[in-house]
């Protein structure tokens, strides 16, 4: 008897209407269906994006590898001004480059929480890149001695509002997100939980896009940047400024030991 009530209990839904029953096996059928479609559609992008990210992935790693070379180069010669310059470019260079490493799997891994894992690694990426701690009053001071032209100044200072503007976007838009599920942490896990599950990888990634193509200004204004302050000219310019700084320092201790 008891045997017979738990097989009888086991498929409640076939006890229901028809109707019923239909409606439940079509729903089923096309979510599963849209499932399957999603992952198919993963897949083949997973290969595309693969591929056609491959150039720029490579142009990428060497230019950041140049960039280092220079930035520790320059420290090496103690030059103030070239080293300011190149650690700016540098800087922004390594963190477009760790988007670009999980830019793919965020948008195509075959693991939801990887999916989500790549993209809060994407918003956080944006929401704590800083070009103003990197460059600052070094910047200023870069432009300064290698006698950067004017119009030139301008242009940067433009590029970098610019920028900033373009981050304040992304950061006003998922700033409770990163908050929660990335940064600290919320507290309340099942909020955190929720969040994280329901994360849209998609979204995140092209406000990434939105935001390099906010930084065009920058990356354009950078080489030419880079050009003057290791040209003949801006060498020279930033070696006759730092010796006159150490100049005039070395007389301001002696006259304050005097």
């Amino acid at each position: 008897m008891l045997v017979r009530s738990q097989r009888e209990g086991r498929w409640p839904l076939l006890k229901q209407r028809p109707e019923l029953v239909r409606r439940f096996a079509r729903i089923f059928m096309i979510r599963t269906a849209r499932e399957i479609g999603r992952a198919v559609a993963r897949r083949i992008a997973r290969r595309r994006l693969t591929r056609s990210e491959k150039k720029r992935s490579k142009a990428l790693a060497h230019a950041l590898d140049a960039c280092a070379r220079e930035a520790l180069r320059a420290r090496r010669n103690k030059l103030e001004a070239s080293e300011a310059a190149f650690n700016l470019a540098l800087y922004f260079l390594v963190a477009e480059r760790d988007i670009q490493t999980v830019k793919v799997d965020a948008l195509t891994h075959s693991d939801s929480w990887h999916r989500s894992l790549y993209a809060r690694v994407i918003l956080l990426t944006i929401h704590e890149l800083d070009l103003d701690k990197a460059g600052g009053n070094k910047l200023r001071q870069a432009l300064e001695d290698t006698s950067v032209p004017v119009a030139l100044r301008q242009e940067i200072a433009a590029a970098l509002r610019v920028v900033r503007s373009a981050q304040q976007k992304a950061q006003k838009q998922y700033a409770a997100l990163r908050h929660s599920t990335i940064a600290h942490r919320d507290a309340d896990a099942i909020t955190q939980y929720r969040r994280i599950t329901e994360l849209d990888s998609l979204s995140i990634v092209q406000t990434a896009a939105e935001f390099y193509a906010g930084t065009h200004a920058f990356m354009d204004v950078m080489p030419r940047l880079l050009a003057h302050v290791g040209g003949m000219s801006g060498l020279i310019s930033q070696l006759i400024a730092q010796n006159r700084r150490n100049t005039d320092s070395l007389l301001a201790q002696s006259q304050s030991d005097a």
